[in-house]
Formats: structure tokens, C-alpha cells, sequence
């Protein structure tokens, strides 16, 4: 299916491919810990983060940009696991460079992302693909522009989004979670990865 270009594919992970991809996510928080990134004005994001490839994406007040190491060790980023890798050889689709991050967002109970760009990136002509994990995420898409008309929908646990083509500088978001809709996260909340290319 399509929303507003992004192309969706639902259930694309089984149950045994998310347990799986949700283990060697835990192996990458063990050796680089989810943070709370901040805005460049100082807000601090509602969603934790950590990242994993050989750039991780930051935020704080010297603003949004791709860092070799993690903000808070200090040391590199963990490689990306080879369940997670395997995504992005199954959906960037033919051409597509190797990904060179994986960033890792937790939505605990009330946190949302506001609609952004991924565009801190230097070749737009590679996609940005994207897994949902645990708790249902109201996905929103709107345009290239700011304002305008937006179309949203739940994303569910084992779901594949992938921005490419004339969708790949769309804005998008998450406006909230279903807490407590997944019992993949024994705590409750969800897990998206997005897998990009930087350089």
C-alpha cells in the first residue's frame, strides 16, 4: 500500500523476524544506551534514541547532524546487526548503497515525533527504510512543504515504510502510540529503526 507516496508494506516481519531483529537490538542498547537527544533550542525530544552503522544520528544545541560516536561513551557505534541489514537488502530495492546507519527511536507512553524531514543526509537518491516494533504508531505524511494536507495511519508491529523516489524528502511523524497494544516490548512502547545512507 501507498500513503501519500510511502510506500507500506504491513506484516512484513513475522513474529520468529521480529523476535529476532528485537534481540539484536538489545545487543546494540547494551553497548550504546538509548539517550534523550535535545533540540537545538533546548527542548528535550520525547522519544530515546540510539543508533548503530558507522554514523549514528545526534541532536543538541549545536543542532542535528551525524556523529561517528555516541554522545554520551564516547565510543563508536556498534556495526548493524545482520537481522537488521537484511532489511534494507530486502526493501531499499536495486542500486541501492549499503546503509551506513541505523537509527534506533523508543516511543514510551505519550511520546511523539513531529513532523520532519529526513534531510541531514547528503544523497537524497537513496531511500530511507523504515521498521515498526512493539505498540501501534499513528504514522502521519504530509509534503515536501511545510502546511498542507497530511494522511495518516496505524503502523503495527513487523510493518516496513519506505521513503524513496519523490517520497524520500516527505515530511512524516508519529503523532502517538497505542501503549500497551504490542506485547512484543514486555514494558510496553515501540521501537522504530531507520536505516539511511549519510555520506
Amino acid at each position: 500500500m501507498e500513503l501519500g507516496g510511502v510506500r507500506i508494506f504491513p506484516g512484513a516481519l513475522d513474529a520468529d523476524a521480529r523476535n529476532s531483529v528485537l534481540a539484536a537490538v538489545r545487543a546494540v542498547v547494551a553497548e550504546a544506551p538509548l539517550f534523550h537527544p535535545v533540540t537545538a533550542r533546548g527542548r528535550q525530544m520525547s522519544v530515546r534514541m540510539t543508533s548503530c552503522g558507522e554514523f549514528g544520528w545526534v541532536s543538541d544545541r549545536r543542532g542535528y547532524r551525524y556523529e561517528r560516536t555516541h554522545p554520551a561513551t564516547g565510543r563508536p557505534w556498534p556495526a548493524i546487526p545482520a537481522e537488521v541489514a537484511a532489511l534494507w537488502q530486502r526493501f531499499a530495492g536495486p542500486g541501492a548503497r549499503d546503509p551506513e546507519c541505523c537509527l534506533v527511536n523508543f516511543y514510551g507512553e505519550g511520546a511523539r515525533m513531529g513532523l520532519h524531514q529526513d534531510r541531514d543526509e547528503a544523497d537524497f537518491s537513496q531511500p530511507v527504510v523504515s521498521l515498526s516494533l512493539g505498540d501501534d504508531g499513528l504514522f502521519r505524511v504530509g509534503g515536501t512543504e511545510r502546511g498542507g494536507r497530511t494522511a495518516s495511519v496505524w503502523l503495527k508491529s513487523g510493518d516496513v515504510a519506505v521513503l524513496a523516489g519523490p517520497a524520500r524528502l516527505l515530511h512524516h511523524g508519529v503523532d502517538r502510540i497505542r501503549f500497551g497494544s504490542s506485547d512484543l516490548l514486555s514494558q510496553g512502547g515501540r521501537l522504530n529503526l531507520t536505516l539511511r545512507v549519510v555520506t
